[in-house]
């Protein structure tokens, strides 16, 4: 594919972003960052990115990083189980989609990849893996973030549709890995179980894909992916109980035995948000992560494994550098990186 112009990649601080970024690097592409002025960059140094300061919902800023721009990758995306104002979260998915799809279509840019998430796809009442077939109306999310991601991806159909937006969506399950800056609300669990905080485990799963695989599979849609289709990028699907367990043989402690009624974590989730109400500190323990977790999130990414030629390797492997990473970090104990 041609290389020369830039390529622009939202939300490059975060997990995915920067390894989407890293990949486009390593594969000879010139990316183009828009990040927020309060973004981390350390994470960033030293691997030649032209950053352009802005925000996804400012059409200025977004219009300055599209000058030149041959491909998008609108990676960026506020994920957050919680909030104070809701409204927030809404803002930056579905209208900050908003601005970066009509000022990639008004500069002509070739293709776009835009980052939607399995959190807008329905799971199967069997229990099975879901696949890509069935999508979730915005009335059936969970919580701000899931019907939040929802309302985007609908909007980019639309705009596929009746305005011949040449976008290919990707849907990532659950990525981890090194870089988990902020860290998502699946890093700051592997972080609180690595240091030996994890009491106990609900009955529910997840599917975990290494973050680096979620980055090669953006690439493989930018240069196989269908115009309009969708393509889940998952890897392995995991009890929480097991992940948990492997978390903490990796890191030398005993695993968490007691398994949690949901009954006994409802309360706490309610208290852990009164208090996040007055500090402004995320809680760790949400109403909607245990409203999610009633299911197990399994996923299978056999469309993109077809189709994009996806190749995830096994979860170890990424809950084993996300560790090393979160060590090496200071996340573990020791000095946080800035």
């Amino acid at each position: 594919m041609a290389r020369s112009e830039p390529t622009l990649v939202t939300g490059a601080s975060g997990l995915v972003g920067s390894a989407v970024a890293r990949k486009l690097l390593a594969e000879g592409f010139a990316v183009r960052a828009l990040v927020r002025p309060g973004s981390p960059r350390f994470h960033l140094d030293g691997l030649g990115l032209e950053f352009v300061t802005g925000d996804i919902r400012d059409v200025t800023s977004v219009r300055r990083a599209m000058q030149g721009v041959r491909y998008v990758f609108h990676v960026a995306a506020d994920y957050r189980l919680w909030a104070r104002d809701p409204n927030e979260i809404f803002a930056a998915n579905v209208e900050g989609t908003r601005v970066v799809m009509q000022e990639a279509r008004s500069a002509g840019v070739e293709r776009v990849v835009y980052t939607s998430s399995v959190a807008t796809l329905a799971l199967r009442d069997d229990g099975s893996p879901a696949d890509e077939s069935v999508p979730l109306a915005a009335e059936q999310g969970i919580g701000a973030y899931k019907r939040s991601k929802i309302a985007a991806e609908r909007l980019v159909e639309a705009m596929v549709a009746d305005e011949s937006l040449p976008a290919v969506i990707v849907n990532p399950s659950t990525p981890i890995g090194p870089r988990d800056v902020k860290p998502t609300p699946t890093g700051r669990i592997i972080v609180e179980a690595a240091r030996g905080r994890v009491p106990g485990f609900l009955d529910t799963g997840l599917n975990l894909v290494h973050v680096d695989d979620v980055a090669e599979g953006h690439l493989a849609a930018l240069k196989r992916g269908a115009i309009g289709e969708r393509y889940i990028l998952g890897g392995e699907n995991v009890l929480l109980a097991d992940m948990l367990a492997e978390i903490a043989r990796m890191v030398g402690r005993a695993p968490p035995r007691w398994r949690i009624p949901r009954a006994v974590v409802i309360p706490v989730a309610y208290a852990a948000e009164a208090t996040a109400r007055l500090t402004g500190r995320a809680p760790f323990t949400t109403l909607n992560g245990i409203r999610m977790a009633e299911h197990r999130m399994f996923f299978t990414a056999a469309k993109a494994e077809r189709d994009l030629g996806f190749r995830p390797r096994p979860y170890r492997e990424a809950l084993a550098d996300a560790i090393r990473w979160f060590r090496d970090a200071g996340y573990l104990g020791g000095k946080r990186k800035q």
